[in-house]
């Protein structure tokens, strides 16, 4: 299995909610150079944050990509979801590659527990940032990390 973790591209400071958060011109540039890494990967799915800046994301991402699989979002992705149980929701995905689109602090703690078996490692995800992991499925401690891709900082 082929776990892609994208965090959303960088979003308006403040909305009504932080859930309706928008993202920037700056974000959008972003997420498109983003999803060039995807670029003829089999992408089985697309499970996205119902979180405005993420859904913005997965839009960019699917139109970069001409991608017309399967985009479902999922409570289960917001910022502040508990990383063991987004595990426990992926078993229903035996995909060989999926991409997750979600946020800090729920990306790098779930990448850090698939890849280290804990949350105290935490892998470093700015705006757009993309992990590519790999391993038989997704269990904490048994995913290697393949690439971490940020985007230009300045």
């Amino acid at each position: 299995m082929r776990l892609w973790l994208l965090r959303h591209g960088e979003a308006e400071p403040s909305a009504r909610s932080d859930a309706e958060r928008n993202l920037t011109a700056h974000g959008r540039q972003q997420v498109r150079e983003a999803a060039v890494q995807l670029q003829g990967r089999p992408l089985g799915a697309m499970l996205v944050s119902p979180y405005v800046r993420a859904q913005q994301t997965a839009a960019l991402v699917a139109e970069t990509l001409g991608f017309g699989g399967a985009v479902q979002t999922v409570p289960w992705l917001t910022p502040d979801s508990d990383p063991r149980q987004v595990l426990l929701q992926l078993d229903a995905y035996p995909l060989d590659e999926l991409l997750l689109v979600t946020h800090q602090p729920l990306v790098g703690a779930l990448g850090g527990l698939l890849v280290h078996g804990n949350r105290q490692q935490a892998l470093p995800m700015y705006t757009a940032s993309l992990a590519e992991l790999e391993g038989e499925m997704a269990v904490a401690g048994l995913m290697n990390l393949l690439a971490l891709v940020h985007p230009p900082r300045g």
